[in-house]
């Protein structure tokens, strides 16, 4: 898979609503969205011993890259392994299926037995996590509103109520304790595509004020975490 650019921006409420209202007569929703125009997200992230990952996004190590699990509206029979990497301001998604029982074994921070037969993306974690103790640090939830346009393999998506938690062996369950981690009324709108980002796009996009940030959701819900253990 190709290089993606990859824009993320905090955005309040009333911008949120501005944006989307644009958007929504431009571009169609993801097909896989739910009545109520958007899907929850629950991702597993992992690290090491030394949180190498989350001290890499802080101080902007290039390239760096990450392990998650994700799931969509808690549906156990969707599960993704995914390796995501940045690059020179762009980045690479990469990922594998997963079967409930492995994502269960891995969850708890147990690696599989070693297996050649494994996805590439399975075989790398599971040798990380020998080799490198990488383990299940955080589950990163959220709501999103996704819209897909076909030109330049555009995706334009606004999440909202992004939460996070330790409780990482409950990534099953249908409720997980978890506590916001940006100011109320603050919400995160990615762009990203492939080559270019077409104008009409461009255009409707542009609002005073829009903060670009650096910082990755898994960043904003490390740093709870850690604030919480280093207190």
């Amino acid at each position: 898979m190709d290089y993606r650019h990859e824009l993320k921006y905090v955005v309040t409420a009333t911008q949120m609503a501005l944006l989307e209202n644009r958007i929504r007569n431009l571009v169609p929703l993801d097909r896989h969205v739910g009545p109520d125009g958007k899907y929850r997200i629950r991702s597993l992230y992992f690290d090491d011993y030394y949180n190498s990952y989350y001290n890499e996004n802080e101080i902007g190590t290039d390239p760096r890259e990450k392990f998650r699990i994700r799931i969509y509206n808690g549906d156990p029979g969707r599960i993704s392994l995914e390796l995501k990497r940045k690059e020179h301001g762009m980045t690479q998604k990469l990922s594998c299926k997963l079967t409930r029982e492995q994502c269960e074994q891995l969850m708890k921070g147990r690696p599989l037995p070693v297996d050649n037969s494994y996805p590439p993306i399975l075989q790398k974690l599971n040798l990380q996590m020998r080799t490198r103790l990488l383990k299940p640090k955080v589950i990163v939830e959220y709501e999103r509103v996704p819209f897909v346009d076909p030109l330049g393999n555009t995706r334009i998506t606004l999440d909202m109520n992004i939460r996070s938690s330790d409780y990482c062996t409950m990534f099953f369950e249908p409720e997980v304790p978890g506590r916001p981690v940006m100011e109320a009324g603050r919400h995160i709108l990615e762009v990203k595509y492939d080559e270019y980002l077409p104008d009409y796009i461009y255009r409707n996009l542009q609002l005073e004020k829009l903060h670009q940030t650096a910082f990755s959701k898994y960043y904003l819900c490390r740093r709870y975490s850690l604030k919480g253990i280093l207190a």
